[in-house]
């Protein structure tokens, strides 16, 4: 697709629910401020009103997958339709990921991506908005969070806290997809994901970096103890560097990013983000 004028909508699908008044599943694509198309999905979620628990029709949930993902990916919208019990969700692909335009930064950029989505949820009405980050995205999330300020809450799950860690084998071929042209001919062809071949220039800001800057809004750290790219000492790292404002949970037996993150986890999630967002 063409570029288009950044911070506008393409090809939008908006359809209103005749019988509550309320706004059905809707797919578009939304323009960055660097005028790239990001393939984007709403879902209104499925809150009831409950008298004994907090409002949540105002609350939206803004997924950012991880590296190789994209909002077709069937654990994407598993993490979407467990999160739309508790609030309308939002996701997209990152540039370079499925149907998106753009080749992909690796995280750098691609807090452009998610601050078009976090516009869109607004642009809908939503009066609370958590992004809730995987990985890759995780990072996004925090450094989006840190530069923007216009979330009220983050969640990041399996986030690296520094750049180009090295220290793990799934890492070691990571780096090699990304810096190698024959690993970036993999990445078009064997996992439909487009990675730039430019290096970071200048360097952005590192997760742990512009952790401190997410304050006043609410953090949560999510981790798994048995994560195979990045150990334990990431999240504590970023953790540290919230301070009061962050909370750490490791999760026992848990791997890595959206694959592992078991159904009860992201229930969690969706009870944390209701309770604290705003």
């Amino acid at each position: 697709m063409s570029n288009g004028p950044a911070g506008h909508t393409a090809r939008s699908t908006i359809r209103p629910n005749p019988e509550t008044g309320g706004r059905a599943p809707m797919r578009t694509f939304l323009y960055t401020a660097d005028g790239i198309s990001i393939d984007s999905v709403y879902n209104p979620g499925a809150v009831v009103y409950d008298a004994s628990a907090p409002p949540s029709r105002d609350l939206a949930f803004v997924v950012a997958h991880g590296f190789t993902g994209d909002v077709d990916r069937p654990h994407v919208r598993r993490v979407a339709a467990l999160l739309a019990r508790h609030g309308a969700v939002v996701t997209f692909s990152f540039r370079g990921h499925g149907s998106s335009g753009g080749r992909s930064t690796v995280g750098d950029r691609e807090v452009l991506d998610l601050a078009a989505a976090v516009r869109w949820a607004r642009e809908l009405g939503h009066t609370r908005v958590v992004t809730v980050g995987f990985s890759m995205g995780g990072s996004v999330v925090l450094r989006h969070a840190a530069l923007h300020r216009d979330v009220d809450a983050v969640v990041s799950v399996s986030a690296p806290a520094r750049w180009y860690y090295r220290g793990t084998a799934p890492m070691r071929r990571l780096h090699w997809l990304v810096t190698r042209p024959v690993g970036r001919l993999v990445g078009r062809y064997g996992l439909r994901t487009r990675i730039h071949h430019r290096d970071w220039d200048p360097v952005p800001v590192s997760p742990v970096q512009a952790v401190p800057d997410i304050a006043p809004a609410p953090l949560l750290i999510v981790h798994g103890d048995r994560d195979g790219y990045f150990p334990l000492d990431h999240p504590r790292m970023l953790a540290a560097a919230a301070g009061e404002h962050g909370e750490l949970w490791v999760e026992p037996g848990m791997g890595h990013a959206e694959h592992a993150a078991p159904d009860d986890l992201l229930t969690r999630i969706g009870e944390w983000a209701a309770a604290r967002a705003g």
